[in-house]
């Protein structure tokens, strides 16, 4: 690979890391990525989806002893099972509905209105669940992920839904849906956590088949290297965001959105960068 290659694979592997999990999304940022480095393309949009991969692995590794323990306790451990079934029950919504309606999304929604509006109306919602929570401060129902019922799990499956829509962030869909369910900030935040790894790994898998023809072995060294980039950067900001949450609330996230989503519609009606998937 070129230099020149290898430069704009590591920096959309940072920037992937860097954005997965912290409620800013991930592909509003990938897209602006690529815009200004040239990094386009059919297969650069699959690049884009498999370097996830590095990004899920990261949490695996930050959580790696909490998942071995639910793995050996499965078939043995009533808590064990709950877990999973909860993980599951929550990544459900999101497949329905991105099978149902993924393709209209992507040809209207890709778009710097849209993409803008996703930013900066789920900038109004996170500030608007914050302030409720400084005006009315209400224990949360819920501290601990293992204290979740299905229902609850279905609940934040239902809020993630809301990611679908470019420039909303996954992660801040459910963790925000989750804090408004009653989840404390810490496992709001770790069981968006724990969702990334069934709702990345099932978008990876689908996008790898369905864009199978893009695929050939000369593509793996950027895969790899993109993954390697993004898991870097994502553990290293997964470890960030949760000693961030102790003492934090998620203001600073939306105040970034707004700025941010202003910014991409400045720049798409100056024609400083076109916005397109």
């Amino acid at each position: 690979m070129e230099l020149t290659l290898i430069v704009k694979i590591i920096i959309m592997g940072i920037v992937e890391g860097l954005t997965e999990f912290l409620p800013i999304s991930s592909t509003g940022h990938l897209i602006l990525a690529g815009s200004l480095l040239d990094f386009t393309g059919d297969k650069v949009k699959l690049f884009e989806i498999v370097i996830q991969a590095g990004a899920m692995l990261a949490v695996c590794w930050e959580y790696r002893v909490r998942i071995a323990s639910v793995m050996r306790g499965f078939f043995s451990e009533a808590a064990a099972r709950k877990f999973v079934a909860n993980v599951l029950v929550a990544f459900l919504p999101a497949v329905v509905l991105g099978l149902a309606f993924g393709k209209a999304i992507k040809e209207h929604l890709f778009a710097p209105v849209p993409v803008a509006a996703a930013f900066i109306v789920g900038a109004l919602i996170i500030l608007w669940v914050e302030r409720r929570n400084r005006l009315r401060p209400v224990a949360a129902r819920i501290d601990s992920v293992d204290d979740m019922s299905l229902l609850d799990a279905f609940k934040v499956g239902c809020a993630q839904c809301f990611a679908l829509i470019p420039g909303t962030s996954r992660s801040g869909a459910s963790i925000i849906g989750a804090m408004a369910f009653g989840l404390s900030r810490r496992a709001a935040t770790e069981f968006s956590f724990f969702l990334a790894i069934p709702t990345l790994f099932g978008a990876i898998l689908y996008s790898l088949y369905k864009e199978r023809a893009l695929l050939s072995a000369a593509d793996l060294p950027m895969f790899a290297l993109g993954g390697i980039a993004a898991f870097i950067s994502a553990f290293f900001c997964v470890r960030w965001l949760l000693r961030y949450i102790s003492t934090h609330d998620f203001s600073i996230f939306a105040w970034y959105r707004i700025v941010f989503g202003v910014f991409i519609l400045m720049s798409a009606w100056s024609g400083w960068i076109v916005w397109a998937q």
